[in-house]
């Protein structure tokens, strides 16, 4: 049985998606779909939208997993005893916990993030930072998987975290004609960032905003955090401090996200050796950009030329028909 939790003013989509993805995989399975809505107080619970879901109560009800959806809700529900206590109680049991979104501040109120992976939604990156700073939060990626805690992203993310779960459960084929079902192409590795550009993760002041537009026209340059502090005339010290405290990453770590960006569109849409592509995205060998699109997409540059290629042939063949 898979719980589904959920509270007044969640994000119906956080529910719905992994609802249908985990109603369809066991259905192609050949097995009935398990699956239960819950709440501190059973009976409707309103979405975001309006739209309200009925819910069951915190019953004794035995479950193999517990999904916790996110939404403006989120930060009045990390406040209710009953649903944190449930949320712990459930996590002792050795029962496989998730989140979507916004859902990873219950778990990391109940202290099930605490030096654990764990990612959100880019927007909530600086507040969450700041109210969990034990959680190893990785916000540029879709979902993470820590032992039997597994977190994602905003909203859709919730699908693609679904089906890594699936895939894990019921093999790739399941999770393949899921996705197919779904017309969801393929899924997505977990370590694919969540926005095109890491100059999303900005303040309301965009303080390193044009730093940041300036790195990416620069890429060729060894961008070292001397020389991104001198551009942005601070002390090396005080820059990769700030810098961290804005934008919930460190300086090398964002000029790698720019690297593999740039190189990303280069390998899907070219046909350019993979060398040259990674002079040109300014790393310095082949190898060290393998290592990087592992680190970013969980995949080589090989496969994401191959997967590219693949979809190019499929988009191709289904305008022909």
């Amino acid at each position: 049985m898979i719980g589904i939790l959920i509270f007044p003013d969640f994000q119906i989509l956080d529910a719905a998606g992994p609802i249908a993805a985990f109603e369809i995989a066991a259905r192609l399975s050949g097995k009935k779909p398990g699956i239960r809505v819950l709440a501190a107080k059973p009976g409707p619970v309103r979405s975001s939208s309006g739209v309200e879901m009925h819910a069951h109560g915190f019953s004794k009800t035995p479950l193999d997993m517990l999904m916790i959806a996110g939404g403006d809700g989120t930060l009045s529900a990390v406040r209710c005893d009953a649903t944190l206590a449930f949320v712990q109680a459930t996590a002792r049991r050795g029962i496989r916990v998730a989140s979507v979104c916004s859902g990873a501040y219950v778990l990391a109120e109940a202290g099930l993030l605490d030096g654990k992976r764990a990612t959100t939604h880019w927007s909530r990156t600086r507040h969450f930072l700041e109210a969990y700073p034990k959680v190893k939060l990785e916000p540029d990626r879709i979902y993470t998987c820590d032992g039997d805690i597994w977190t994602s992203a905003g909203i859709t993310a919730g699908i693609d975290l679904s089906l890594a779960i699936i895939a894990n459960d019921y093999g790739d084929k399941i999770a393949r004609a899921t996705a197919k079902q779904l017309v969801v192409y393929h899924q997505r590795s977990g370590g694919q960032s969540q926005f095109s550009a890491l100059l999303e993760l900005k303040s309301p002041t965009g303080r390193f905003k044009p730093l940041l537009g300036w790195a990416r026209e620069n890429l060729d340059q060894p961008l070292t955090v001397e020389q991104m502090a001198e551009k942005a005339a601070m002390s090396a010290r005080h820059f990769a401090r700030a810098f961290i405290a804005e934008t919930g990453t460190t300086p090398s770590k964002a000029v790698e996200r720019l690297r593999v960006e740039v190189a990303k569109e280069r390998i899907e849409a070219t046909s350019e050796p993979i060398e040259i592509v990674a002079r040109s995205a300014g790393f310095r060998d082949p190898e060290r950009m393998r290592r990087a699109f592992v680190r970013a997409f969980g995949q080589p540059p090989q496969a994401l030329r191959r997967a590219a290629k693949a979809t190019a042939k499929e988009t191709s063949a289904s305008r022909a028909s």
